[in-house]
């Protein structure tokens, strides 16, 4: 179980990091990832962590969205609490103020722990590493 302050709860906390964040999908998740730092120019969106519901700034928060096309209801929330615990690890290594929601896709019912761990490292890494802008090949 995660603490309540590392909890997204509000629609509108969803909503803006799902919006503004960086978005990184690996085999059974998709990771969008909002890390309010400094504004950079040119791009809209939450800057500064007292911009969303929760002040608590201090601390990493995560959300899950995991829908019906995943399963019924057992099968959910069987995902959700194996991504809860896979995601309460890595709340510390992530920086003070981010956020990241953790959406399930249908496969990620049938998924074995192992291979839901890796996808899930690989989707938050891709979604923390700086895009590479302007550089065309």
């Amino acid at each position: 179980m995660l603490a309540a302050a590392q909890r997204l709860r509000r629609r509108d906390d969803f909503a803006a990091t799902i919006r503004n964040g960086r978005r990184a999908g690996r085999g059974a998740v998709v990771v969008h990832f909002l890390n309010p730092g400094p504004p950079r120019p040119g791009v809209s969106g939450v800057s500064d962590p007292s911009d969303l519901s929760d002040s608590s700034a201090a601390v990493a928060r995560a959300g899950f969205v995991v829908s019906k096309a995943v399963g019924n209801a057992v099968v959910r929330n069987t995902v959700k609490r194996r991504l809860r615990h896979l995601v309460r690890s890595r709340l510390a290594d992530l920086p003070p103020g981010s956020v990241i929601v953790v959406r399930a896709l249908p496969e990620a019912a049938a998924r074995p722990y192992d291979e839901l761990q890796h996808d899930l490292d690989s989707a938050l890494e891709a979604a923390r590493r700086p895009k590479n802008r302007g550089v065309r090949r």
